[in-house]
């Protein structure tokens, strides 16, 4: 039985709505039970069945942000796409909410894929993802473990599981910080039991501090301006609930990654913050593996994490469209 969602079907995204495609709200169940909100964007002009995209990210956003910015623009080359809000996020079910979980954020996107299949006009093998942020590091996992994806895009990527483990830039990468963060989390454990409710652990920080550093700069720029606010987004307002890291911390992800023998594309701007991680899981990725002739890493001269949220001048999207029409045929 699928959760009853309030779905707003007044267009609310933070990017103008394209007259080129076809929009509409969609549902669908993931095998833990909970009801998934999609936004899903369709070519107005086709024949035949289509290739399918399912699209989510970044960790904390909700699909009228980047991933729905992505899906439209894919959707207007030739694309039916999806992008949908994670199990306990947006409009998308499941309690308690602001929690996270890999394993469910791995089959919030095998759930989607199961979606895009079962549509009449969708080609079922010629299905992709596309993952941005953290989203890109569990693109990249779902890809370890589901076999119908033909290619996965992985933009501006996070692990979130090295974050949570090491800190920004590994510099929390031993066993005293670990321990202390353990200890952090389990007395918010005994505070969250005592009050009944799971503290948050707040979004993007505002107002922000004249000497934060860079990135902290770009994710105010997005989530807290006009450029990219939302009601329901988490970074825009008050983030994961702090138990969420407990799953983070607990889980490596890609360790299977020079496994994967579908296609696979990492895109990074050389400026991001976040580019160690994405050059780490391309080399990770093709290291030691059978599978490197379908791997691609690009690289954006000057662009910033944030930039390939949704700075189309940057965003790659003509290579990403060579790359996934390349792949799913």
């Amino acid at each position: 039985m699928k959760e009853e969602l309030n779905l707003v079907q007044e267009w609310d995204k933070v990017f103008p709505q394209s007259d080129k495609v076809n929009h509409k709200k969609v549902t669908f169940k993931n095998h833990f039970g909970i009801t998934l909100a999609a936004d899903m964007y369709e070519p107005k002009d086709y024949e035949g069945k289509l290739p399918a995209l399912a699209v989510s990210g970044p960790y904390g956003a909700v699909k009228e942000q980047s991933s729905g910015l992505y899906a439209q623009e894919m959707a207007e080359r030739g694309f039916l796409t999806i992008a949908f809000d994670p199990s306990f996020t947006g409009e998308s079910g499941g309690e308690p909410r602001y929690m996270t979980s890999f394993d469910i954020n791995v089959e919030d996107f095998q759930a989607a894929v199961d979606y895009l299949i079962s549509l009449d006009n969708v080609d079922s093998e010629r299905v992709g993802i596309i993952g941005i942020c953290g989203w890109g590091g569990m693109a990249l996992q779902t890809a370890c473990i589901d076999t119908r994806i033909k290619a996965t895009i992985a933009s501006t990527m996070y692990d979130m599981s090295r974050v949570a483990g090491n800190g920004y830039f590994d510099e929390q990468d031993n066993e005293e910080a670990r321990y202390q963060q353990r200890v952090n989390l389990n007395n918010q454990r005994n505070e969250d039991y005592k009050n009944g409710e799971y503290a948050l652990a707040g979004g993007v920080i505002d107002p922000l501090p004249e000497d934060s550093p860079e990135f902290l700069q770009g994710y105010h720029a997005y989530y807290k301006t006009p450029r990219g606010y939302h009601k329901r987004s988490l970074n825009s307002n008050g983030g994961w609930a702090i138990q969420s890291s407990t799953s983070m911390m607990n889980v490596r992800l890609l360790h299977y990654s020079n496994e994967i023998r579908s296609a696979v594309m990492i895109v990074h701007g050389d400026k991001a913050h976040s580019f160690y991680m994405g050059k780490d899981a391309y080399d990770n990725m093709i290291k030691d593996s059978k599978y490197t002739s379908n791997k691609e890493l690009v690289v954006i001269p000057g662009a910033t994490h944030t930039d390939l949220y949704d700075q189309k001048d940057k965003i790659p999207f003509d290579k990403i469209e060579k790359f996934l029409k390349d792949y799913l045929k």
